[in-house]
């Protein structure tokens, strides 16, 4: 299975997933971290996959969504954005309009 192919299955199996450095848990990056925070302050069932452990998940992520930085939300399998676009989003609140039919379904 290519990695392209890793990823559609990743998204199309879990209706949040947050391609991130580290674990919900552990983030090892900071802007990892105020992604998993934002998701856990609205209480989001979600996926996180950490990338720093597959090198080509790492990088086969960015050519996915030609989107160069991690961390990486996606939603019903659509690319949603990086931290600064979640961060914009959950304020104005956009993003939980986006999570909550998920999270209620």
């Amino acid at each position: 299975m290519s990695t392209s192919e890793r990823i559609t299955r990743i998204i199309t199996e879990n209706p949040v997933v947050l391609f991130m450095k580290g674990v919900p848990a552990a983030p090892q990056c900071g802007f990892s971290a105020a992604v998993v925070k934002v998701l856990d302050t609205l209480g989001v069932s979600y996926e996180g996959i950490n990338v720093l452990a597959d090198p080509f998940l790492r990088e086969g992520i960015k050519e996915f969504s030609d989107w160069p930085t991690i961390p990486q939300l996606y939603v019903n399998g659509e690319f949603v954005g990086g931290s600064d676009i979640v961060r914009e989003m959950y304020e104005s609140g956009e993003l939980q309009a986006l999570v909550a039919p998920v999270d209620a379904g």
